[in-house]
């Protein structure tokens, strides 16, 4: 996993609501786009932050390119985060 990526990626307000939306399933990206009031170029930017961070996977479908959850490497990342903060009562020292 590309933590460093993933968490540049997650920094970002606008990724985060565009991988909310990919919760409910595979969105083109016009789909996406209808609910953001940014220019397409700015949109694409985004886009490819999340495909550099390998948070969203593409597939090309006739003129349109679907996005979609990379669900593995979400529910990966998400491990990871909760890693660092132990649960009361536990640490990851031993003593």
């Amino acid at each position: 996993m590309k933590q460093q990526a993933a968490f540049r990626a997650l920094a970002d307000p606008t990724r985060r609501a565009i991988l909310k939306r990919l919760q409910g399933g595979a969105m083109s990206a016009g789909e996406i786009g209808e609910a953001f009031d940014i220019t397409p170029a700015s949109l694409s930017h985004h886009f490819a932050v999340l495909k550099q961070a390998d948070l969203v996977r593409t597939e090309r479908r006739g003129q349109f390119i679907v996005y979609s959850l990379n669900s593995t490497v979400v529910e990966d990342f998400a491990r990871m985060v909760l890693d660092l903060f132990p649960a009361k009562g536990k640490t990851g020292a031993k003593g």
